[in-house]
């Protein structure tokens, strides 16, 4: 099975590569192991993240697509669905039989590095609770939030 996700990670690589998506670089940590991977994600515009440089890792599972990579934030992050380590935790990183859609959405990289930017988060079982309350009762503190973080992402202080 290895094999198999192996040719899917070189595969998404090569078109990462070849066709790199607006304000992602992505790819292996180390050509020993393509199963782990680093990445730098620039805020789209029209996000309270404009501007950012955020910085992940992901760690593939060998059965990958039928498994979804773990991803984690390496800088800070608040954000509903992001844990307070880092963590993400969006429903397009979950296994296909934990989608309430049977949808198997994650089998791309690029959706799952940019997904959380535009999307509505989900604020009702948020990764992080003060996160998603903030989110939803005091949009305008959240936002101040996001921008302190991007000015951090980019070396500046508040």
């Amino acid at each position: 099975m290895a094999g198999s996700a192996l040719r899917r990670l070189m595969a998404e690589y090569r078109q990462l590569t070849l066709n790199p998506p607006e304000g992602i670089i992505a790819g292996p940590i180390s050509e020993e192991n393509f199963f782990e991977w680093e990445a730098l994600i620039t805020g789209p515009e029209g996000t309270c993240f404009e501007g950012g440089v955020f910085t992940a890792k992901l760690v593939f599972p060998p059965d990958y697509p039928l498994s979804p990579p773990k991803m984690r934030f390496t800088c800070e992050m608040f954000h509903p669905n992001i844990f307070a380590d880092g963590r993400v935790c969006i429903s397009i990183l979950h296994a296909p039989g934990d989608d309430p859609l049977g949808e198997d959405i994650y089998t791309h990289v690029y959706k799952y590095l940019t997904f959380f930017f535009y999307e509505e988060p989900n604020d009702e079982s948020g990764a992080n609770v003060d996160a998603a309350i903030m989110w939803r009762e005091n949009r305008e503190e959240f936002n101040k939030i996001a921008k302190r973080i991007v000015r951090k992402t980019l070396g500046l202080h508040s």
